[in-house]
Parts: structure tokens; sequence; C-alpha cells
């Protein structure tokens, strides 16, 4: 199971080197490893949503075009499709890829708006909330990590074996991709509504024209063949997920200032 990368969209634009190295290189160094290995492992790793890209048509489906990616971070997860289908097509590998959209939860990631709303509503910090043409809101498919962890499992659980030998190609192998999503969209403004609910604090809001920094304005999750393939199926909404993240960053940042967000 390959997890590691460079994740987000934005700090793309700030440091391009990090995610070519992690994201491409790393992912085909891993992929050498593997295809000499004797027996060859089965690999499942982590895409991303975000290689649809401009794609308007919704609910995104695995069948849909992810020729234009919106930022350098999903071109990356697109290459590693792309390199995926290379190993699997010479050397015989078992691969699948997961498109993950929008996990959160405990332990998330410090960037990512849930969590950075959640400490500047606490310290009385403005937060800034993007939003589209005609004020149309940003949404997001917001996927609760215990379903991305079950998904994971399934498709581990379903991976065939890789069909190659000491670096060689013995016959076909099976190669997937699935998204691993909630199936409902929630906009950012819903998501900060919930917020202040649960932190019992009025957040001091900002609405923003949405930037050019490759965020793109919705992700929705067609998970058919996830569920069909993996037996994959997500049961955690938003506000529930939301209450065990509060519980645990409450608990995990009081009475510790020296602990940072990262």
């Amino acid at each position: 199971m390959h997890l590691a990368a460079q994740a987000g969209v934005r700090y793309a634009m700030k440091n391009p080197s990090s995610y070519v190295h992690s994201n491409i290189a790393g992912f085909v160094n891993l992929l050498e490893v593997c295809k000499s290995a004797n027996p060859q492992p089965a690999i499942v790793w982590a895409s991303s949503s975000s290689v649809y890209g401009l794609n308007t048509k919704v609910p995104f489906s695995e069948k849909d075009r992810t020729d234009r990616p919106a930022s350098l971070y999903a071109a990356t997860k697109k290459a590693g499709e792309e390199i995926a289908h290379t190993y699997n097509h010479i050397y015989g590998l078992s691969i699948t890829g997961l498109r993950f959209f929008t996990v959160y939860g405990p332990w998330g990631r410090p960037d990512m708006a849930y969590f950075f709303f959640t400490k500047h509503i606490l310290s009385g910090k403005q937060i800034e909330i993007f939003e589209g043409p005609n004020h149309r809101s940003v949404a997001r498919d917001f996927t609760y990590i215990d379903d991305i962890v079950k998904g994971c499992l399934g498709a581990l659980d379903t991976a065939k074996k890789s069909t190659g030998s000491g670096g060689k190609k013995r016959g076909p192998a099976q190669l997937r991709v699935f998204n691993l999503g909630n199936t409902s969209p929630v906009p950012v403004t819903r998501l900060v509504s919930i917020l202040e609910k649960l932190l019992k604090v009025k957040a001091n809001k900002k609405l923003m024209p949405m930037p050019s920094n490759g965020d793109v304005m919705f992700t929705h999750a067609n998970i058919s063949s996830a569920q069909r393939e993996l037996g994959y199926k997500p049961t955690t909404d938003l506000e529930t997920g939301l209450k065990k993240f509060v519980h645990w960053y409450l608990k995990y940042y009081s009475g510790s200032k020296k602990r940072s967000s990262w």
C-alpha cells in the first residue's frame, strides 16, 4: 500500500519540484523495486480526485476524461496513473489506484480548510471563504478517514497477484482505478456553519473570489464501481465526522502551547 505523497493544491505553486520528486520520481522508484521483486507484490496506491480537473460532468466517474488538470498536484497524480499503466503493461504488476475525495478527520492535514478554519475560529482570526462567479459556493465531497480506510482495505483484499517475475511479464495483470468519496458534496459555507455549531463560536468570515491557484469549484464522486468491486460503502456524514474531528482537536491542543499544527 503506497500512500506517501506531497499533497495539496496550493503549495504546488510555491514548491513544484517537491511534487515532482515525491509523486512522480518517488512512485517510479517504488515501481522499479516492485517489478524486480520475486515474487512481485500487488500494489494499491493513492491517486486523487484532483485528476478530474476541469471536468464539469457530475458525479465524477472513473470513465470520465482526466486530461485537463487544474493544478500541478493534479498533473503529478495523473502522471502517476499513466506510469502505473506502463509498469502494468510492461512488467505485469498488479496495480490499483484510489482517487481520494477530500479526506478529513482526526490527525488530518493542517493545510486543509476544515483544520485551519477550526484553528482560526477558536483564535478569533478571520477566515476566508472562497466563492465562484455569481456568488456560487465552492463544494467538496468530504470523505471521513474511517470510510477511506475501509476502501483501502477493500482494494487490498480484492487485488489479484502480479503476473511478472524478476522484471519479466508472464501474462496480463490487473489494473484498476476507483473513486473513494462520500457521494454528497457539501458547500464550504455549510462546513463553516457546522464548525461554528460544534465549537460554539461564531466565525469571523470574509467572502472572497476564488483565486487562480488550481482549486476547482466542486468535487462529486460516483462510487458505484468501488461499491460493486470493493464492497465500499461510506457511512459517515460531514456533521458526524466533524464532531469526531473537533473532539480530537480540542483534546489534542488543550493545555499544550508547544504543539504546532505540523
